[in-house]
């Protein structure tokens, strides 16, 4: 699903999320202005919205098809719009319209995305879960013993990396 327009992207996320001071605080981070990577998935202007949407409908069509259970009704949203936060301002574009990533950056990946997702909103502990654990076991090998017990205490943190996993290397592909 693609996105033309920084108004059409805030459009977008109102029809999941309708909080204009949260749509303000998201927009003076970059979120829907920024790319979702460098070179991989949605290297372009508005790709990190685009992929957290894409992740946030794949979680809503896994939550219907897997019969999944939540804490709260909403987190399928929540964590699909949000896993990703961390990326904002973490790509500066290059004359080319390319982007390389800003050494100035934080690289922490889950955590970072976990503790900018909290002064934004109140979220759950399965949605802090499912949101530090999101890249699965494309992250550090000394990390996946984590990622295992968070799937034994929330089960959604397996769907959740499923989910990013249809989004960036299935439904981005197309």
């Amino acid at each position: 699903m693609k996105f033309e327009t920084v108004g059409q992207r805030i459009k977008a996320f109102k029809t999941f999320i309708d909080d204009e001071k949260l749509c303000d605080k998201l927009l003076d981070m970059g979120y829907f202005n920024d790319p979702a990577s460098t070179k991989y998935h949605l290297a372009y202007e508005g790709g990190l919205f685009e992929h957290s949407v894409n992740v946030a409908i794949a979680l809503i069509e896994l939550t219907a098809s897997q019969e999944l259970k939540w804490q709260r009704e909403q987190s399928p949203i929540i964590i699909g719009l949000l896993h990703d936060i961390c990326k904002c301002n973490t790509y500066i574009k290059q004359e080319d319209g390319s982007y390389k990533y800003n050494p100035n950056a934080d690289f922490r990946h889950g955590i970072k995305s976990v503790e900018i997702a909290k002064t934004l909103i109140d979220i759950t502990e399965e949605e802090e879960a499912c949101i530090l654990n999101h890249m699965g076991a494309f992250t550090e090998k000394e990390k996946w013993s984590q990622y295992t017990l968070a799937i034994h205490k929330f089960p959604n943190v397996l769907w959740t990396h499923t989910a990013d996993m249809i989004a960036s290397h299935i439904e981005e592909e197309k």
